[in-house]
């Protein structure tokens, strides 16, 4: 079924099925452009009501235009807007979803993060520019950028909790395919470290000292420090912090590897 906003008052919306959002699923699998990635964000839209779309990693692009991912249909001036005040990392609703795990309507998101000086400035701003009410699914993959996927209703409409439901079941599978797009050679990158470069890392990275490693792991001081030296060869790095850093990004260990005693 398809929908469209009313004049006012909340959006007309009939819930998706279940088997309409796994048909998204595949189609978002099968997408090998940005271009193809944002016509079907567009139909998801479509079905939603609503008007707007961003699935982006939540980054100051001026800064740094190749690190992250960004695919929307905002209009030009907000989008300019919002990146001359390089708004990517402390926009409100971003900081909202960093806190978030299952995804929120706008009009709820004070559950998430405490309002900060500015944030009713930018608000204002976004509805200047047609950005009404809207939702926002978390993507979040650990050692990465935080990031979303949003949508979002001209003024006037308010985002529907079915909605909200609909865009979970297709956010996750939206933003791995714009992933996928942007970094082809990630998705093929196994593990980098074997288990006991992987189990010494992360008793370094936890702040222990040589000798605590080995008598944990029953290995000598020299082996632990072999352990190592192997994992920063494998990564081609010289020190330990950032061994630590691009194990965490390609995955080979999680924060809950390191916060875990």
């Amino acid at each position: 079924s398809t929908g469209s906003e009313t004049a006012v008052g909340a959006p007309w919306f009939v819930m998706p099925t279940i088997d309409a959002a796994h048909a998204f699923e595949l189609e978002f699998a099968r997408a090998k452009t940005r271009a193809e990635l944002a016509d079907l964000l567009r139909e998801a839209c479509a079905l939603m009501g609503c008007a707007w779309f961003a699935l982006s990693h939540h980054l100051d692009f001026l800064a740094a235009p190749d690190k992250g991912v960004r695919v929307h249909n905002y209009p030009e001036e907000w989008a300019y807007w919002f990146d001359q005040n390089r708004l990517g990392p402390s926009d409100p609703v971003h900081r909202a979803s960093q806190r978030s795990r299952a995804g929120f309507l706008w009009h709820d998101m004070r559950r998430y993060d405490a309002p900060r000086p500015g944030d009713e400035t930018i608000l204002a701003e976004a509805e200047r520019h047609g950005i009404g009410d809207g939702l926002t699914v978390p993507a979040h993959i650990p050692g990465d950028a935080h990031g979303s996927v949003s949508f979002a209703w001209r003024p006037g409409c308010a985002a529907e909790p079915d909605a909200l439901q609909f865009a979970r079941m297709i956010g996750g599978a939206a933003f791995e395919a714009a992933d996928s797009i942007a970094n082809p050679d990630r998705m093929h990158i196994g593990p980098r470290l074997t288990n006991r470069q992987r189990q010494c890392l992360i008793r370094a990275a936890q702040g222990n000292p040589i000798w605590r490693i080995g008598r944990h792991l029953e290995l000598s001081p020299d082996t632990v420090r072999e352990h190592l030296r192997n994992a920063r060869q494998r990564y081609g790095v010289n020190g330990g912090t950032m061994l630590a850093v691009r194990a965490l990004y390609d995955g080979d260990i999680s924060f809950v590897d390191i916060a875990r005693r």
